[in-house]
């Protein structure tokens, strides 16, 4: 069974470029396009890996990993933190759930390797 992994990213372009990427590996793949409503969107999918940006219009990325790792449900789920802004690494490191920061633009074999990293790690 393929793993479901969710796309937060309020960008079309990337969102796009996430989605068809992660699909190509033969992941299921969900997507949702700003902060606001995320937390429900997330409970509602279960996915198994999040991607998540950290920029995103009515509630950030960082706001939302806050949540997940606070919440017994979503503590364990591995997360992607892809972002522009690479001086925010250091805010996501003290959070084990964080299986890899991307810095934005990024490579799909960059993104690949994450989420392998992710599913062997969280299986």
């Amino acid at each position: 069974m393929a793993k479901t992994v969710l796309v937060i990213e309020d960008e079309p372009t990337i969102l796009s470029f996430v989605k068809d990427t992660l699909e190509l590996e033969g992941y299921t793949v969900a997507t949702w396009d700003n902060g606001r409503g995320a937390w429900n969107e997330i409970n509602r999918v279960k996915p198994s890996l999040l991607v998540l940006d950290l920029m995103l219009p009515g509630f950030d990325g960082y706001s939302l990993q806050l949540k997940l790792s606070q919440d017994p449900a979503t503590k364990d789920m591995p997360v992607i933190v892809m972002t522009a802004e690479a001086a925010a690494k250091p805010l996501f490191e003290k959070f084990p759930q964080v299986v890899a920061f991307l810095k934005k633009p990024f490579k799909a074999d960059e993104l690949l390797a994450a989420a392998r990293r992710a599913a062997a790690a969280h299986p």
